[in-house]
């Protein structure tokens, strides 16, 4: 049989259909080419995801697009069904024209929207009848509900719901037809043929394809059941039929060789949809000023009355002349006339003015702002109206490297927000230009390499310890992952795997075909839309259930080629640090602290930078980074800028050129005088993509612009524009008398450094991030170091490591306490105080109710005061078990093991009182207390100071009060500590630690070898295990284990050493006899029954007898007990505790 036409699929279905699909948009176009057939619709579920990327690479190929979608439409309540009365069926509608473009925007559009939240994605026939222009209805076959009811005997109803979708789409709509196996097609067939000849509704042909063969039907289930959280083996698992993939047009044509004119109307369907999606230029929101002026000019009285502020309290100073005040004013005045002119050129001043309103209203509401970062901070404009805090004339920033009149596009601020309170900002936004003019930008998660193993391996019913195995072999590196078949080509022993155990080979291969399809969407975290319309009249919009704001189905780059205007909201952790530093100084020390006011040369802050203390600085806290740093010994600003622009991939080779031109090591090069204002401050060397430009400029005689068109040709490295760009170049230095050898040399070097050079405009602001964090901690260290600790109170990883700086700097920490901490780490004195809610198990609520009643009533005087005071909420199990642990209540009962074994007790103490005040309607802070008899707590001996250390240690994820080494310190004068590592290099050392991780790995070679990690006093370390001590040591290596090491030291790439185990003992099985004398510096006023009473339980058959050296100031003296002593240390970390003990030593 021969068409007049040729067979068009109208149901291809994308990956943009969520774990329904395994087809890429790009797959499609690539089969629908290579088949000659010369369009394709794609038709996903209940989305428009992709329509704009569809259209653009569709139209690319010269393929016409049909765009469309899978729609759920709920069944009106005129067609009975009493089997499913809330039934839920599927259209296919498909794009006419623009206007049915618009109209299929809004249904997908409220088909998220304006549905209950616990609802599927539907639109409702009213819906239908408001949005059906220029829109072609197909039934969906066995989707549909016309296939459905004719199963299920209600043929009465099934021509009901026929009439209703004739009366709605007229000549548009079409009953569809598929052969793809199913029985309810072959039932439902002779119904539907017979309605369409009796009510002359066209028929269609389409064969839903969802993957590429039939040998991909597997792994489409598999990627349904991923979808549906079934198995491979449920009797229940939902499956498509094999039938669902690409069929070619022949196959196709003998598929329906009876019914010629269903596969004809496909190719009517198609020159019936005559649109594809379009780019559009941006729309910008109108910003409505108070004043009433245009845009324009509300801009210039912005910008002016701006830069007035900001000179004068940020470029003015007493020393200036009124003169000089005059001449310095003009420029900046000059400057900023250039901007505004380039800007309204460009029609960008209602952005500016957006951006400047909600930056202003933040800093007005006290919510901190970064100094802006990226191209942006080179606008004076951008200065000037408070949306940045870097003037760009003092840093010597360039505005055409953001906003290029030579080559237009939308100007973009990456602004950073206090995390705490960037969403009232985005709230403010949302109210100011509208709920539905304002969106978050949806961005999708894939099935990348290792969890795809995991979905599949899940699926599948392979044992969990078997996955997670295969899925450890896998490197997890988000910022450069690896695809799975990478993973295989490198890794032979998964290769091996792959080979010789089939359920590996399975799972392996059926992830392969899935890896890299889109598994869930969601909103970006940072990306904002303003629109100057409903936005669901431009882009189709969707529903994040996480979100209270509408999501842009248009991913990042597409919903900007859509003609839409993004704002990036950025949250930045240090910002919120900063603010919370600077509370508590403005609390302690100075009312008016401002932290944009900061001196830029501080010298306690560059001895702390010099001295490399910069555990907590922004951007400087990285061992590779910390090394570069004391090189430099920075005294200045601008060496921070620098800093930050070279420590990255290609500019790091510049580092020791850099470092040696700045201490006099090597003499300065700068190819030409004329270059010497633009390269002097970087010591000659190319530091950033603005020194390209200033080159090209004062060299090449090209302008601003022409010059960010030189840099952005550079690092893009396309020969032919290269070789014309040169010619450009060398003929402008001539023509400033520079040789046309110099040109060339300058242009090789330019070209060179263009392709990884750095945006000074970025580089500054970081720069004083960190700057303002180092002046923080050089200045205000308590502050400084407790509001760092409560923006990870969550991470004990991090607190540990900010503990050990703290023990470094000489900060005492308190340790908690329900009669003295807050919630959060708070200042006190010259002390920190550690935050309850810190504790591990311990709610921020809890706490907060703990601390509300402790300011009403005052301190809690027992453990029975605290048990009758505050609610269930806080007096649980769990809750009071961690409190206990940490210390929380040592002020009103010091033996934490007492209150620990009688913990039931004291809760149905506090039950029984809550309950009694129930009763008697009493208020929660009367006399109660003593209105039932408190119980009597069963005496206990306190835990051993290794068992407390312990015990906090798993309360608080850190030793606080001591460390356990400490207490073993004397038995092992000769090891090292974890301070004294480095420059040790190939030396063996001997190390004391507290085992807090073991991880076992297996290498390429298939050998196992392990990583520790340990604690002493001083800081955390890593050691590693190999080949014969893996196998010696592995097995019998526990978490919490008090260890002596001995480990090599080697160095590594990055600077900082391993330590590689060749032995390991523990601590705490030590034999006695090893000590010698126990030596005790006592006070005249010493506990001398306490100390007699512990010499008592030192006592020890087994032990030996050590002489006891008892020394005091007037009357030294030495004690022979004549009783053998075990010198365990945690019993000797007792003798420490006795009052008027200042000090032990074990010999």
């Amino acid at each position: 049989m021969e068409l007049k036409n040729p067979f068009i699929h109208l149901r291809a279905h994308s990956d943009y259909s969520l774990l329904e699909s395994t087809l890429k948009l790009k797959k499609i176009i690539e089969l629908t080419k290579e088949e000659k057939i010369p369009a394709v619709a794609v038709t996903d579920h209940n989305n428009l995801f992709g329509a704009l990327e569809f259209s653009q690479l569709a139209i690319k190929q010269g393929i016409q697009p049909i765009i469309g979608a899978e729609l759920l439409v709920k069944r009106p309540t005129s067609i009975k069904d009493t089997a499913t009365p809330q039934h839920f069926d599927t259209l296919v509608l498909l794009v006419q024209s623009e206007q049915g473009y618009k109209n299929l925007i809004k249904l997908v559009s409220q088909a998220h929207l304006d549905v209950a939240i616990n609802e599927v994605p539907h639109v409702t026939f009213e819906q239908l009848k408001t949005y059906h222009a220029s829109l072609i209805c197909l039934s969906a076959s066995t989707k549909g509900a016309i296939t459905r009811l004719i199963n299920e005997g209600n043929l009465k109803e099934a021509e009901s719901y026929i009439d209703l979708l004739k009366e709605i789409f007229a000549d548009q709509f079409y009953l569809e037809l598929t052969r793809q196996g199913y029985l309810e097609e072959v039932k439902a067939e002779p119904f539907i043929l017979e309605q369409a000849q009796k009510k002359s509704i066209p028929i269609v042909a389409t064969n839903p394809y969802y993957f590429l063969t039939p040998s991909m039907h597997e792994a489409h289930t598999v990627l349904m059941c991923i979808s549906d959280g079934t198995y491979i083996h449920s009797e229940d698992k939902r499956t498509v039929s094999p039938e669902s993939y690409f069929k070619s047009q022949s196959q196709m044509t003998q598929l329906f060789e009876d019914l010629p004119e269903a596969l004809e109307n496909t190719a009517l369907i198609a020159q019936k949809c005559a649109f594809h999606v379009q780019t559009a230029d941006p729309m910008l929101p109108r910003f409505e000023s108070s004043s009433g002026l245009p845009e324009p000019e509300e801009m210039r009285r912005q910008c002016f009355e701006g830069l007035k502020i900001r000179l004068e309290t940020l470029v003015f100073t007493d020393t200036h002349t009124p003169e000089e005040k005059s001449e310095i004013k003009k420029s900046y005045e000059d400057r900023l006339e250039h901007e505004l002119k380039i800007i309204n050129q460009m029609g960008f001043d209602g952005y500016f003015l957006i951006v400047a309103d909600f930056i202003q209203w933040a800093k007005k509401q006290k919510i901190p702002v970064g100094p802006g970062r990226g191209s942006g901070a080179g606008s004076l404009a951008a200065w000037s109206l408070t949306i940045t805090d870097i003037d760009p004339i003092r840093f010597n920033l360039l505005f055409e490297r953001f906003l290029n009149p030579e080559r237009v596009s939308m100007p973009d601020f990456d602004i950073d927000f206090c995390q705490d309170r960037r969403d009232e900002v985005i709230q403010y936004v949302k109210e100011k230009y509208a709920a539905n003019q304002v969106a978050q930008i949806i961005t999708f998660g894939k099935l990348q390499a290792r969890a795809v193993v995991r979905d599949v391996g899940r699926v599948l019913q392979m044992p969990y310890g078997q996955v997670d195995r295969l899925c450890k072999m896998i490197p997890n590196n988000p910022a450069d992952p690896l695809t799975l078949q990478e993973v295989l080509d490198k890794d032979p022993v998964l290769r091996r795997l792959a080979k010789n155990e089939p359920d590996v080979q399975k799972l392996l291969a059926t992830a392969l075909k899935l890896e890299g399809l889109y598994r869930h969407a969601s909103s970006h975290a940072a990306g904002l839309i303003i629109g100057d319309r409903n936005l669901s009249d431009v882009i189709p919009l969707y529903r994040d259930p996480k979100s209270d704001m509408a999501v842009t189905q248009f991913s990042f780059k597409l919903v900007e080629q859509a003609g839409l205007v993004k704002f990036d909201f950025l949250g930045l952790k240090t910002l919120s640090i900063i603010e919370k530093a600077a509370d508590f100084i403005r609390e302690k020390h100075d009312k008016n602290f401002e932290i944009s006011l900061l001196p830029l040369d501080d010298p306690k802050t560059y001895k702390l930078l010099q001295s490399i203390q910069t555990t907590g600085v922004f951007q400087l806290e990285s061992t590779g980074m910390r090394d570069v740093l004391q090189k430099l010994a920075p005294d200045r600003f601008e060496e921070i800028t620098t800093l930050v622009a070279l420590y990255r991939p290609g500019p790091m080779d510049d580092i020791p050129r850099y470092l040696a031109c700045k201490h006099g090591h090597e003499e300065i090069h700068i190819p030409h005088p004329m270059l010497q204002e633009i390269l002097e401050s970087s010591f000659g060397v190319m530091v950033y993509q603005e020194q390209v430009m200033q080159i090209a400029q004062k060299m090449g005689g090209y302008s601003m612009g022409a010059a960010d068109l030189l840099r952005r040709a550079m690092g893009k490295k396309i020969k032919s524009e290269m070789d014309a760009q040169r010619e450009i170049f060398v003929k402008g230095a001539i023509a400033n008398k520079v040789s046309e050898e110099v040109a060339n040399q300058v242009f090789d070097q330019m070209a060179k450094f263009a392709g990884y050079g750095f945006n000074k405009s970025h580089s500054a602001p970081y720069a004083l991030l960190a700057y303002q964090t180092a002046y923080l901690k050089a200045n205000y260290p308590v502050e400084f170091m407790t509001a760092l600790m409560t923006y990870d109170h969550a991470n004990t990883d991090k607190l540990t490591l900010y503990r050990q700086e703290c023990q470094a700097m000489g900060i005492d920490i308190l340790p908690p306490s329900v009669n003295h901490s807050d919630v959060m780490f708070s200042v006190e004195g010259d002390k920190m105080s550690y935050a309850i809610a810190a504790i591990k198990g311990v709610g921020e609520h809890a706490v907060d109710e703990l601390v509300t009643n402790r300011a009403a009533e005052g301190p809690f005087k027992s453990i029975w005061d605290f048990a009758s005071r505050l609610s269930g909420k806080v007096v649980n199990k769990r809750l009071i078990e961690k409190l206990i642990m940490a210390g929380g209540f040592d002020e009103i009962e010091p033996n934490r093991k007492l209150l620990f074994d009688n913990l039931d007790i004291l809760l149905e103490y506090a039950a029984t009182q809550r309950q009694a005040k129930e009763k008697q309607k009493i208020s929660l802070f009367s006399s109660s207390e003593t209105s039932i008899q408190k119980p009597t707590l069963t005496p206990v001996k306190a835990w051993d100071q290794i068992e407390k250390l312990q015990n906090e240690h798993e309360a608080l994820g850190l030793y606080l009060s001591s460390h356990p080494i400490q207490s073993y310190r004397s038995l092992f004068p000769h090891a090292s500590t974890s301070q004294n590592i480095e420059g040790r290099v190939d030396q063996t050392i001997q190390l004391l630690g507290v085992i807090t991780a073991k991880q076992a790995r297996t290498g390429k070679n298939g050998k196992k070898f392990a990583f520790l990690t340990l604690t002493d006093e001083f800081g955390t370390f890593e050691a590693a295990l190999f080949g014969e001590k893996f196998r010696e040591y592995a097995d019998l290596i526990e978490a919490g284990m008090l260890v002596k090491i001995a480990a090599k030291v080697r160095s590594s790439d990055g600077g900082q050493n391993r330590l590689i185990l060749e032995s390991l003992t523990d601590i705490t099985k030590t034999n006695a006899q090893t000590v010698k004398h126990i030596e005790i510096n006592c006070q005249e006023e010493t506990d001398w029954q306490k100390l007699k009473e512990i010499f008592s339980l030192l006592e020890s058959n087994t032990g030996t007898e050590p002489r006891i050296i008892i020394q005091a100031p007037d009357n030294g003296y030495e004690c022979h007990l004549g009783i053998k002593v075990d010198a365990q240390p945690e019993q000797l970390e007792d003798v420490h505790q006795v009052s008027g003990v200042a000090s032990l030593k074990l010999g």
